[in-house]
């Protein structure tokens, strides 16, 4: 009778460590989310330094292969077109403004770092959008640097493209990587502006490229005769601004 009681004690101490390590752990029902987030008012010392070699490496004499395309048309929007201006009012809420846009793109030659470039000019009505963006060729870190700038007290599309208007926003498209983004930035309710003062090698540089492109690309002769063939050339929400209210031709 012992003898069957050690037995049947061996047996179920041998089974245990089975059982414990068979025992399924719990899943878990929360989800892993990663979340980038883009510093674009103070960009860090290593950050700034990509933004600068990557700003250096845009050829200021591209030479430029026989293919390009400029377009035009309309688009309809219910929100901001850039993201860092501030929203509409509520009246204006649920009355979707019309931009206009015009991109010009240019494709460089094979020898070059970058394969394309694109020029963008959009109005909505009540701010007018330049982008320019240059696309890499062979993209193993960098696949495109964008610049962009805006303005709402502009009177007319030829004003706008004529006057030069400096770079508010960069950013680097990485391949494997996160985003690299410098934006001016404005002060909010909680405290002033940031010191940008530090960036403005770096903002100065972007609108040193953005003048350069729009004299390369023919954008002053282009943008106001694209925009032109547009049915409707007057942004639904022009009747709304009167600084962004297209100035008459003269004969």
């Amino acid at each position: 009778m012992l003898s069957k009681l050690i037995w049947i004690a061996a047996i179920s101490l041998a089974c245990f460590p089975a059982v414990a390590q068979q025992a399924p752990e719990t899943p878990s029902t929360q989800p892993q989310v990663k979340v980038n987030m883009l510093n674009v008012c103070t960009p860090s010392a290593e950050e700034q330094k990509e933004i600068a070699a990557a700003l250096a490496r845009i050829p200021k004499e591209p030479l430029f292969g026989p293919d390009f395309e400029i377009s035009h048309g309309s688009s309809t929007l219910s929100d901001s077109p850039n993201f860092l201006q501030p929203k509409r009012s509520t009246e204006d809420a649920g009355e979707p403004s019309v931009a206009r846009y015009v991109r010009i793109r240019r494709e460089f030659a094979v020898q070059a770092l970058f394969a394309s470039v694109q020029y963008s000019f959009s109005d909505d009505g009540q701010n007018m959008i330049e982008t320019l963006v240059l696309h890499v060729r062979d993209p193993k870190d960098l696949i495109q640097v964008s610049m962009e700038d805006s303005a709402s007290a502009i009177s007319s599309a030829e004003t706008m493209v004529a006057a030069n208007t400096p770079a508010s926003r960069i950013r680097l498209e990485r391949f494997g990587k996160s985003s690299i983004a410098l934006a001016r930035c404005s002060g909010s309710e909680n405290g002033p502006p940031p010191d940008q003062s530090a960036y403005e090698p770096l903002f100065h540089s972007a609108s040193q490229v953005l003048a350069n492109y729009r004299s390369l690309l023919g954008v002053r002769h282009t943008i106001p005769a694209e925009l032109a063939q547009i049915p409707g050339t007057t942004p639904t929400a022009a009747t709304k601004s009167k600084a962004a209210k297209p100035a008459q031709k003269n004969k």
